[in-house]
């Protein structure tokens, strides 16, 4: 099986979320299951149908999660440098609208583009991979092509 590149806060919280749902999410669920069951006939039970849908969705993010975290391969950034590269915190500035962005390129299991945390399979970060201070790139995405020219690299 093919790692799973990811950041020491990317990792944290895949772990943190697993443990979550292990240790309150799956025995609130038995517990809703149990109380369901008490209700009587299970074929025209709503609450019970909800449980044990619910408890099917938990346990496959839990097998999800576990599987994740065994083909983690934790990238510390502050140990790299240079070119832009995974972990690296981008600057850049849209040469068309002159409105600068701050992404870190991370891992897919860790992305989120309202946090600034850029998968690193995505168009935009692909361009940037291997680019210098000073460089331009031209990004195709979903929205058009973009130009954007890197500000700074910063690895921390």
């Amino acid at each position: 099986m093919e790692k799973i590149p990811m950041t020491r806060a990317g990792f944290t919280a895949l772990e943190a979320e697993l443990k979550h749902l292990k240790s309150v999410e799956r025995p609130a669920i038995i517990k809703a299951i149990a109380e369901a069951r008490e209700l009587g006939d299970l074929s025209e039970n709503a609450e019970y149908h909800s449980a044990r849908e619910k408890q099917s969705f938990i346990e496959g993010r839990i097998k999800e999660l576990e599987g994740v975290i065994s083909l983690a391969d934790v990238i510390d950034p502050k140990t790299l440098s240079g070119a832009v590269k995974f972990g690296a915190k981008v600057t850049v500035v849209d040469e068309d609208t002159d409105e600068e962005k701050t992404w870190q390129i991370v891992g897919e299991y860790e992305a989120d583009i309202e946090k600034g945390l850029l998968n690193v399979k995505s168009p935009i970060a692909r361009a940037l991979i291997g680019k210098e201070e000073g460089d331009s790139v031209e990004v195709r995405t979903p929205g058009g092509d973009r130009s954007y020219e890197i500000l700074k690299i910063e690895y921390s």
